[in-house]
This record gives structure tokens, sequence and C-alpha cells, in this order.
């Protein structure tokens, strides 16, 4: 999607460990990684370097982006559930409006969460429980309600971690990006166009700054 843009300048926003920057170095783009707590970014810059990478890192609040981040960018990633740790819709919406203003008047936003739906609605159960833990770690709800997803993470050597996160609704979350002026947001399940409600372990939202003609007929629409 990034290169189908033109896409070159990328804005990591919550970089973590590096992965998705380091990543997207080595396909080519320009990329600046922020990420608010310091000793994040530090792995990430260690990490970057071990494949032989200088990350170009920032110290920001996702809440005051614009200012720490002074220039523009072609896009803006949020992955890894990230954007699931705000749990106040004010802090939501200051976030999705900082991340609109970073961007290029034809830019985009790729973020993606966890499916929460199915959670609240059906109860946990999938087969995607490493999705972005790796083979060996497992990730689990220990509690869920509409204002609580409490996560319970085991790693191999028999470590557990718990992790406290905002369950956001895919249409709540879309519903956000739209009123602080995102024009188009398409939605995606484990990163395939089509998909049933209850399959996803993920949901990726992409949303575009610019109104695009040719997507006139998915304008505000889920990809079902």
């Amino acid at each position: 999607m990034l290169r189908e843009r033109g896409a070159k300048r990328v804005l990591d926003v919550a970089t973590g460990t590096g992965f998705h920057s380091t990543r997207l170095i080595e396909a080519g783009f320009e990329v600046v990684s922020v990420d608010g707590a310091p000793d994040m970014l530090a792995k990430a810059f260690e990490n970057g370097r071990k494949r032989g990478h200088i990350l170009r890192t920032i110290q920001a609040d996702w809440r005051w982006l614009n200012r720490d981040v002074h220039t523009v960018f072609d896009a803006v990633i949020c992955l890894g559930n990230s954007f699931t740790h705000l749990f106040s819709e004010r802090d939501r919406r200051k976030a999705l409006a900082e991340f609109y203003a970073t961007l290029r008047h034809d830019g985009v936003l790729i973020l993606d969460q966890r499916n929460y739906d199915t959670m609240l609605d059906a109860g946990f159960s999938t087969k995607h429980k490493y999705y972005y833990c790796g083979e060996d770690v497992e990730a689990v709800p220990e509690h869920v309600d509409e204002g609580l997803a409490r996560f319970r993470y085991t790693f191999p050597d028999g470590a557990k971690y718990h992790l406290n996160m905002f369950p956001l609704r895919k249409d709540y979350t879309r519903r956000l990006m739209q009123e602080v002026g995102f024009q188009t947001v398409n939605t995606y399940g484990d990163f395939q166009e089509t998909y049933r409600e209850e399959q996803p372990d993920f949901y990726i939202h992409v949303a575009e700054k610019y109104y695009r003609p040719d997507d006139e007929h998915e304008e505000g629409t889920t990809h079902v």
C-alpha cells in the first residue's frame, strides 16, 4: 500500500523494539521512529544497529506529537496494537489529530488493533495466539469488559507479564478517524481485504487524508 501511494517518508509512531522501522528501512523507505519510552527507543536503536542501520529516533507523546516532530510524512504507521494503550477518548482524538497533522495532504495512516469486538461479544477464541509475540509466547486475555482488556503474556522460561489495554471496537476506531478529518477509512482483517467478522485476530485500518475519486464507492466502508 505504501508503494502504491508512492510513499517514501514514513513515521513509525509506536516503534517499540524497532521491528517495523527496521523492516521498512530495509524495504527502501526513509523512516523516523517515535516512542514515548526512552528505554524502548534505546532498544530499537540497538536492534537497528545489529542489522546495520542507524535509526532516526524521537521521544514524543502522541498527544503533542507535532511539538517534537517538525516535518511532514507520506505515511504514519501505528502498529502492534499500540493505540489501545490510550484509555481516554480525549487522548485518542488528540493523538489521531496529531497523526493527521503530520501527514502530507495526500498522506495515509495505517493503524492496527486487536479484534476486541469478538472478545466482547462472543468471548476469546482464536488460533492466532502468537500474533506479534513469536511462536513461543502466548498472549491471552484474563479479563475483558467494555472498559478494560487485561492480557497475560507467558514466555518459554515460565515468566508471566500482564498488560492493560482499552478494548477498542472496530467501528468506534473508524468513526474517530473520520471525525478528525480522514476522508476514507478501509479496514482489513489480518491483512486480508475479505474476512468474516469473527475470524480476524487483528484489524488494520487504512485511513486516507486525501479524498480519492476512484475510491468513491469505498468511502467510509469496511471491506467485508
